[in-house]
């Protein structure tokens, strides 16, 4: 039986393929490389393609198989860095896969020690070669620490040291009609309107002091300096944070302090490597290869 060197199939007997009607190897040789046929013994090499007589088919003339595309050969992967009270690194946590969570319990990254952290507090997704951080209804929340100045929405939770803050817009209140028998109203002037606020939130979500913001005012926070001081807050620094306006909105600022200033995730945020996360009583933060 005679295997066809061309397609494979195997023919009984005869100079051609049953199959493919090209020539088979025979004793009266003919190429196994092409099939051409019949050969001069006298040549080394097959007139036709150059194989030489008798040889086995060259492995470099076989085409190269394929490497497998796979998201791991290709795509970043990263870790989440635990830090210590003094900012160093406690232990590392590699990203599982696509969507790594965290919390308490039944999470890819677990701190079973943090009263703080939900079972399931949080997830980090990537997609695309970026980064995603997505709280997962926690009860304390997910918050991820700025950068770069922040552009304020309204119902934004800020974290000042170890301080709520909830940012309110009121919008532009209405024009005031002139008094009955035209007497004006004491009363300040500058600034003329506010419109919007920041309140401090107690441990069970309840207002407590509030300052106003309006059009060009800056307020300032900090531990012993600012319009608004929290004297008693160690984990705030002296000038800490700031608010600015602009037009009509107001952008939040770090003002060098120590710990940062983070903004609770709403929805999904997009985090790079280096950025600070604190879930549960745990700051972490993402290192990205």
């Amino acid at each position: 039986m005679t295997v066809c060197p061309h397609c494979g199939k195997n023919n009984d007997s005869g100079t051609y393929c049953g199959d493919c009607g090209k020539a088979l190897p025979s004793a009266a040789g003919t190429c196994a490389q092409c099939g051409h046929g019949p050969l001069n013994a006298a040549l080394p090499f097959c007139p036709a393609c150059g194989t030489k007589i008798g040889a086995a088919t060259p492995e470099a003339a076989k085409p190269a198989r394929t490497s497998e595309f796979t998201a791991r050969r290709t795509g970043a992967t990263g870790q989440l860095v635990l830090l210590d009270d003094a900012g160093q690194p406690a232990s590392k946590h590699p990203l599982t896969g696509d969507e790594t969570t965290v919390g308490r319990v039944d999470a890819d990254v677990a701190f079973p020690d943090d009263p703080f952290l939900s079972p399931l507090h949080a997830q980090i997704s990537v997609r695309e070669g970026k980064f995603y951080l997505r709280d997962l209804g926690s009860r304390n929340g997910t918050w991820y620490f700025v950068e770069e100045p922040y552009r304020l929405q309204d119902a934004d939770l800020i974290l000042v040291g170890s301080q709520v803050l909830k940012f309110r817009r009121l919008g532009y209140p209405g024009p005031h009609p002139p008094e009955a028998d035209s007497t004006r109203r004491l009363g300040s002037l500058i600034p003329s309107a506010d419109i919007a606020s920041l309140t401090q939130l107690r441990s069970d979500s309840s207002g407590r002091d509030v300052i106003h913001l309006s059009p060009g005012r800056t307020i300032k926070i900090g531990r012993e300096r600012g319009d608004w001081v929290f004297p008693y807050d160690p984990s705030m620094s002296g000038a800490h944070c700031q608010i600015r306006s602009a037009d009509a909105d107001f952008v939040l600022a770090d003002d060098g302090s120590r710990n940062g200033v983070a903004i609770s995730v709403r929805g999904e945020v997009e985090v790079r490597n280096g950025s600070r996360l604190l879930a549960g009583d745990k700051m972490l933060k993402l290192e990205i290869a």
